[in-house]
């Protein structure tokens, strides 16, 4: 029952961070250019809607967050060698 457990967390892993990071991305980028306002395709023009720039740069800074801390966790046992210290203490060993 282990191989089959460590399989499915990985196909989890994998859909969430392959799969699912860049749809986060997306659904940023819409978000962004959706409340940023302009002209549409018939001419006519839309206001800018700050809350959704804001839902959009929030879903930017979550992305670029998980992407620092899987690099933080993977270069870890490094970054103790060389400077002392932890930088993912709150992920499991």
């Amino acid at each position: 029952m282990t191989y089959l457990e460590a399989i499915l967390k990985v196909l989890a892993v994998g859909l969430i961070l392959g799969a699912g990071l860049p749809a986060i991305f997306a659904v940023g980028l819409v978000a962004f250019a959706k409340g940023s306002g302009g002209a549409e395709a018939d001419g006519t023009t839309t206001a800018p809607n700050p809350a959704l720039k804001f839902v959009g740069l929030l879903l930017f800074a979550a992305v670029a967050a998980v992407i620092v801390i899987a690099i933080l966790y993977i270069t870890k046992a490094t970054i103790i060698h060389h400077f002392g210290f932890n930088p993912v203490p709150f992920l499991p060993k």
